[in-house]
């Protein structure tokens, strides 16, 4: 017991449980980062950063083979030959589906902290207001303030390309320079800005490194190239993930003791100390059972593992899953409606082009029920916009004739311009995941079993955002619009579900305080997506960086106040 005992145990080394541990290492604490898929080495475990086209064998391409023996992890955009062995294939870790659901997972260190999309926006008062001023879900415990610090305390060490924009809907945070928008997209900007007073087409916020910095310089990376191919991982650190900055950083403290192939089973309750006292841990490879132990846990699994976990976590206090005397946990789960796409050509700006590329576009932040209830639907959604001229490539003939008319590929003078939806849904009690007793996964675990699904408010503000976003695209005289609804676009392929074990102010509606704390387990913290009672129409993980940072530095106080 004593050689498995530390101050901190986290569970997860993905952007939260990244985020945990570098807090607890800095401050003194022997921490113990558990993650249950293997070990991936920011540079050393990118196979194919640096590989040209050619040199994959199927071009970069699925096999059909691929594709039929993983429908979930096929359906994300990010999952092709140079990057699908960053993914969970479907067969590895298998889960029920009561209603359709696309689960995307990572399991490795660094988790899809590897992979994601890289889009950072804060929240504002209208977002953490929400629930209070519809009346669905719970008040959130917190406000923009509470956070807003942590936010630039995380935005500082991330790197954040952005502009400021003045928006009291979208706070402006910790910029480094912007990439130049294009010329269409500029252009567009000025449509909008002249049509509508309450409409903004923005640079996206991501997270690449723009300007050298001190603080990068430390963490040994250097500038973005603007490559686009994220999701392999970059041997420049030029976007952010857990592996080229919060494990490393962690590690050098010396305080950090870092276990992959380590599936938890359950988080360990003492019933006459009544409270948590350790994480019980699969081997991932051997099967093995272990037990390790200390005076916190954070569990940063990522939202459907977090709920999973607590689910698991039985005793005689808790029959129910840990902490969950209400009964509320795994209830509630939302996600990002992500169904409609507008598209269009635009036929100005001939004598204009592109030169290389950005790896974000324009955004357009929410602009329906903000300062009050205006439509048919609840809350709102925002929008991604983005152009780039069509470029005419001819494929006929063979050998010489192929090649040349390969080489002749030239613009024809239009632009294809496109928007995406990005909705936010209503966090509901029939939206949960619970555990089936009869069927278990490789490690023993019962599998979870997902019962998630739209709903009619997400087919209202779907025709919304179908019909708004087509009448702006005929005001800046597009021509060949065409919407689309994409009913076979599941729930989960957002990979932005949220909530099970929600924060809030009572803990008969509620799972954990305002420090993200089990109301019913003070030294079990829960700061990953699972945390939130609702989503919001922005990217989540820059709030769950910031949420995870602020929790974490409480815990610490009070683990010097001897309070935990």
């Amino acid at each position: 017991m004593n050689k498995n005992t530390f101050d901190a145990i986290v569970i997860g080394a993905g952007m939260t449980g990244g985020w945990s541990a570098k807090e607890f290492c800095e401050n003194g604490l022997k921490t113990m980062l558990l993650e249950r898929g293997r070990d991936v080495k920011h540079i050393v475990d990118y196979p194919t950063t640096n590989k040209m086209p050619w040199e994959f064998k199927f071009r970069g391409r699925l096999t059909n083979k691929e594709k039929l023996d993983n429908p979930v992890a096929s359906s994300c955009y990010a999952f092709y030959e140079g990057s699908k062995h960053f993914f969970v294939k479907d067969a590895e870790h298998p889960y029920i589906q009561k209603k359709p659901f696309d689960w995307i997972r990572g399991y490795q260190v660094g988790g899809k902290s590897i992979m994601w999309a890289r889009q950072v926006q804060r929240w504002s008062d209208y977002d953490f207001e929400g629930p209070l001023r519809d009346n669905y879900s719970v008040d959130w415990p917190i406000r923009y303030n509470d956070i807003k610090n942590w936010y630039s305390y995380v935005e500082k060490f991330v790197g954040v390309s952005g502009a400021k924009d003045g928006l009291d809907t979208l706070p402006d945070g910790e910029f480094l320079k912007p990439w130049e928008s294009n010329v269409v997209e500029n252009y567009f900007k000025k449509i909008v800005s002249k049509n509508y007073k309450d409409r903004h087409v923005i640079y996206g916020r991501c997270a690449h490194i723009t300007e050298n910095k001190p603080i990068f310089a430390k963490q040994g990376r250097v500038l973005c190239g603007s490559r686009r191919i994220c999701e392999r991982g970059c041997p420049l650190g030029g976007y952010f993930n857990a592996n080229s900055t919060l494990i490393p950083w962690a590690q050098k403290t010396g305080n950090l003791t870092l276990r992959p192939h380590s599936v938890v089973h359950s988080i360990i309750y003492d019933d006459k100390l009544e409270k948590a006292t350790g994480v019980r841990v699969i081997d991932a490879k051997t099967k093995e059972v272990h037990e390790y132990y200390a005076k916190v846990i954070f569990l940063n699994a990522a939202t459907l593992n977090s709920n999973l976990i607590l689910l698991n976590s039985i005793s005689n206090r808790f029959p129910n899953g840990l902490g969950n005397d209400n009964g509320l946990l795994g209830k509630y789960i939302a996600f990002h409606n992500y169904r409609a796409t507008v598209s269009a050509v635009h036929e100005g700006h001939p004598d204009f082009t592109t030169e290389g590329g950005k790896p974000t576009s324009s955004y357009i932040p929410r602009f329906k029920n903000v300062y009050k209830q205006e439509t048919n639907f609840l809350r709102g959604y925002a929008a991604g916009f983005g152009a780039s001229r069509i470029r005419e490539t001819k494929t006929d003939g063979f050998g010489d004739e192929l090649l040349n008319n390969l080489l002749s590929t030239k613009e024809n003078g239009l632009w294809r311009v496109g928007s995406h939806m990005m909705g936010e849904t209503i966090p509901k009690k029939e939206n949960q995941i619970y555990l089936d007793k009869q069927n278990k996964d490789p490690w023993g675990i019962p599998q979870l079993v997902v019962n998630v699904d739209y709903d009619d408010n997400d087919d209202k503000m779907t025709k919304d955002y179908i019909n708004e976003l087509s009448e702006m695209f005929e005001r800046a005289g597009f021509k060949n619009i065409k919407s689309r609804d994409n009913f076979k676009r599941k729930p989960g392929n957002d990979i932005h579900e949220m909530g099970g074990v929600r924060m809030g102010k009572n803990k008969k509606t509620s799972l954990l305080n305002k420090w993200n704390q089990l109301h019913s387990c003070k030294n079990v913290f829960v700061t990953d997506g699972a945390c939130m009672p609702s989503t919001s129409t922005q990217n989540p993980s820059l709030t769950f960086m910031a949420i995870t940072a602020r929790a974490a530095n409480y815990a610490i106080s009070q683990m010097k106040k001897m309070n935990i």
